[in-house]
């Protein structure tokens, strides 16, 4: 499997999401998230090559829903993701694209 961009990796299944970059991550951006929050325990949001704060909006909305994401690199938040998964953890990701390295 193989995807470009963004993506969403949620209980129901993997989508393309939108935000390119951690400003971009809006209301509207976390819509998904919050509509299948009930059956999320672990959300890892990747914000891309490094850290970066969410704008507190999009914080704000999420914390209401009863998530409190874990903000680290896009790669760590893969592997990270992959561990609790294979452990049958119910986690989410949202995941910022970087740019390949070669």
């Amino acid at each position: 499997m193989s995807h470009r961009g963004s993506i969403l990796a949620l209980p129901s299944g993997i989508e393309a999401w939108p935000p390119a970059m951690p400003g971009e991550i809006t209301p509207e951006t976390v819509s998904r998230l919050l509509a299948e929050a009930g059956e999320i325990e672990v959300l890892l949001i990747g914000t891309g090559h490094g850290l970066a704060p969410l704008p507190r909006d999009s914080a704000a909305l999420l914390k209401q829903a009863g998530l409190a994401p874990e903000l680290m690199a896009t790669g760590a938040a893969v592997r990270t993701f992959n561990v609790l998964l294979s452990e049958g953890r119910a986690v989410a990701a949202a995941l910022l694209a970087v740019a390949s390295i070669r």
